[in-house]
């Protein structure tokens, strides 16, 4: 079955041009993947029968950290008063929380430990009086950016959850390409920016991954496309 009965998203271009050259980046359909969920199951009744030679396929890190169950309702998080405080200094975008919720907070104290949330959110708060933005998420790294939370246009029940980045990325997306055949990618991608969080290959190319996700290509609404079949052009 051909990918050419893929189609993009709504707003979204199938080809996008770069200067490692032309890639269309085919949006593929899933059910809503909870915890538990087989990604190669996944791949192999979703994104298999379109597969050609030579093909990369691009996976959501969304749904690899749900997949390894990394996503919690908030109800069950119980943010600490720390977490409430620390929350104010981080920069709250209109793509994403981020950081900026006591959930999402409080699920980075665990995760990355508190030293270096509190170097963050210090570097932040000197920085800031000078409109200088993102401070605390280039101290955090990719873990730290990786972890979002409850959004109003996010996919039920995930709207009420937040999430960790997902584990091991590389041994993912290695296990992954050994399973279908193509190169994958773990990609961290919203309308502002884009993060390679694992690779199948340390061959692959992360800043050309990035230039071809450059418009996000899958949305970060309800498309429900959270894998992309990237093909040369």
């Amino acid at each position: 079955m051909s990918a050419d009965n893929l189609l993009p998203n709504e707003g979204k271009e199938l080809m996008i041009s770069t200067k490692y050259g032309d890639f269309y980046r085919y949006p593929v359909k899933t059910h809503v993947v909870v915890s538990g969920d087989s990604l190669k199951d996944i791949l192999d009744e979703y994104v298999a029968p379109h597969l050609t030679p030579g093909d990369m396929v691009f996976i959501s890190e969304k749904i690899v950290a749900i997949s390894q169950g990394r996503a919690f309702d908030i109800d069950d998080i119980h943010p600490s008063r720390l977490a409430h405080t620390l929350s104010r200094f981080v920069y709250k975008s209109p793509y994403g929380i981020g950081l900026g919720s006591p959930w999402t907070m409080e699920l980075a104290i665990r995760e990355i430990g508190l030293a270096k949330i509190f170097l963050a959110a210090f570097c932040s708060a000197v920085t800031k009086p000078f409109g200088i933005r993102g401070v605390f998420y280039k101290i955090v790294g990719d873990k730290g950016r990786a972890i979002d939370g409850p959004c109003d246009y996010t996919i039920p029940p995930y709207n009420h959850f937040a999430k960790l980045a997902p584990k091991d990325p590389d041994k993912v997306a290695a296990a992954l390409q050994a399973h279908c055949g193509c190169a994958v990618v773990v990609m961290d991608a919203n309308d502002i920016g884009r993060d390679v969080l694992g690779v199948s290959d340390k061959g692959i190319d992360i800043e050309m991954c990035k230039e071809i996700f450059r418009d996000n290509p899958l949305g970060q609404k309800s498309q429900q496309t959270p894998i992309a079949i990237v093909r040369k052009a």
